[in-house]
């Protein structure tokens, strides 16, 4: 028996290829849209995909279900279970509780395992040719190692009201009927890792068994116990903000995502075409460099979306193509770099790319606004604006600031000031520029404090060495989200307000070459 573990560092994504060497066959579990790794697994072992099933339906990245089913001629499984709201919107095989799909001696059995979503899917696998025991079992976001699947997306990412506590309910039983029946030896492949937004503690192990998670995970003594309203009270509690492109995901992997075909090679666009474009509003340009080079001269208007650890995320994030029609273009290194972006960027349904260029050479160039921390507080401003999540938040923050995640800051643009000057922070810097360059294709007045959230802090430190009296480092939590009026501190020394150059006649060409590096996961 084959099994294979495809991951994606960028989205925290596993999916599976399950192959019976002796037929010459394999079944693919949740798969992505760049379906070329399956096609080339599948060569590599001589086999033929034949099946191709999904767990659920996703709602952080979008299904390759039915792009791999179209290349290959396999047949579709989808979940059947989950009542009528949560049926699927393609043709396929709807599996029930207890059906399997057959490859030779390989037998994959589907369990109904409701409670991150209703319709959730398990399967249990039994390699016949060793034992007529199942010894592997693919739990998509049921079982993490070391957490569970998340209760409330549905609330937050696809309109529901208060489902999270029905789902809680549903994930109890689900453990009990149905994990913890299971002998300690199976294997459990989850579909995500340390990183994914699906669950509030995900270890970053790829693997775990039913015995270990029955003994050491968070949730074992509530089980042990019976104790359902324990449990639930401490999966609910402080799961991190769900990404607003999550309603998206849902939505289109529901009805069923488009299925794309092989996609022609991107070409490389003259800076000509590219400024053309620009003044006609009719293309968007990703800047995909590292932050500090964004931050010394980028295209007026383009979206910050550093490479290569987190395109997909950030992509998401930063453009909704429900919204804006506007093609992208790259900035890239060269013609396969530029692919892999974009392969990156169609996991999340961000598909409408038009090329890309190797340079900023002959586009006009503006410079960011930042301001450093030091200079903060005699900046005028009507919003202070923290986009790491609520737990980061509620940790620690700069005085006066609220908070709304750079995944939801896009979708949010009514709660924030059109007419004031808004300043972001982030942890280090990353999630900041991606955030603060969406505001500013949108039309918001930004600055970055340099160095974001550490930057602060270092400041801090700084005073507090020098004998000034050290900022308190939080503010009460849970206050409601309201812009207030435009605000000016004074402080003992001043410098420039904020570093920030509207376009220049010198600024007008540059000789920034891509030169991608590297990406804090956790900025």
């Amino acid at each position: 028996m084959l099994l294979e573990r495809i991951y994606d560092e960028d989205l925290s994504q596993a999916s599976y290829v399950i192959g019976c060497q002796a037929k010459g066959e394999a079944v693919v579990v949740d798969a992505r849209r760049d379906i070329q790794p399956y096609l080339d697994l599948a060569a590599k072992n001589g086999m033929k995909i034949v099946a191709v099933t999904e767990t659920h339906i996703h709602a952080d990245y979008l299904s390759g279900t039915r792009e791999l089913a179209a290349a290959t001629g396999a047949q579709v499984y989808v979940s059947g279970e989950g009542g009528e709201d949560w049926q699927y919107g393609f043709e396929g095989t709807r599996l029930h509780h207890g059906d399997t799909i057959t490859l030779g001696n390989i037998t994959v059995k589907a369990l109904h395992t409701p409670g991150h979503t209703p319709e959730h899917l398990v399967f249990l696998v039994t390699d016949g040719a060793f034992s007529d025991q199942p010894g592997y079992l693919l739990s998509g976001d049921f079982v993490f190692s070391g957490d569970l699947g998340r209760p409330d997306l549905l609330d937050e990412a696809a309109g529901g009201v208060d489902t999270r506590f029905v789902g809680a309910k549903q994930l109890f039983r689900s453990l009990q009927e149905s994990f913890l029946t299971l002998p300690d030896h199976v294997q459990v492949y989850p579909a995500h890792g340390s990183g994914s937004a699906c669950g509030k503690a995900l270890g970053a192990l790829p693997s775990t068994t039913v015995g270990y998670e029955r003994l050491y995970a968070w949730w074992a003594p509530y089980l042990a116990a019976g104790d359902e309203q324990g449990f639930i009270d401490e999966l609910l509690d402080g799961q991190p903000d769900a990404h607003a492109y999550f309603g998206r995901m849902k939505r289109q992997n529901k009805l069923g995502p488009a299925v794309m075909g092989e996609r022609a090679p991107l070409s490389e666009m003259t800076a000509e075409a590219v400024r053309a474009g620009l003044e006609g509003d009719t293309l968007t340009v990703v800047d995909t460099r590292p932050v500090d080079q964004v931050h010394a001269g980028t295209v007026p208007g383009s979206l910050s979306i550093p490479v290569p650890s987190k395109a997909a995320t950030y992509g998401a994030w930063a453009y909704d193509p429900e919204r804006d029609s506007r093609p992208l273009v790259l900035l890239a290194p060269d013609q396969e770099s530029a692919r892999d972006i974009w392969d990156h960027l169609v996991r999340v349904g961000v598909d409408d790319v038009t090329g890309y260029v190797t340079s900023l050479d002959g586009l006009p160039l503006v410079k960011p606004a930042t301001v450093p921390p030091a200079d903060l507080e005699g900046l005028e401003h009507a919003l202070l604006l923290d986009v790491r999540n609520k737990t980061e938040h509620s940790e620690g923050t700069i005085p006066g600031a609220e908070q709304l995640s750079a995944g939801r800051v896009l979708w949010h643009t009514d709660r924030l000031p059109r007419d004031g000057r808004i300043v972001t922070f982030c942890q280090s810097g990353v999630r900041n520029s991606v955030a603060a360059s969406a505001l500013r294709r949108a039309g918001f007045d930004v600055v970055e404090i340099e160095g974001s959230y550490a930057g602060w802090l270092t400041e801090q430190s700084r005073e507090t060495v020098a004998g000034c009296p050290r900022s308190p480092q939080a503010d009460p939590a849970g206050s409601p989200f309201r812009p207030g009026p435009p605000r000016r501190r004074t402080v003992r020394c001043r410098r420039t307000p904020y570093r920030g150059h509207p376009p220049h006649p010198e600024n007008t060409r540059a000789g920034a070459r891509c030169r991608p590096g590297p990406t804090e996961g956790s900025s």
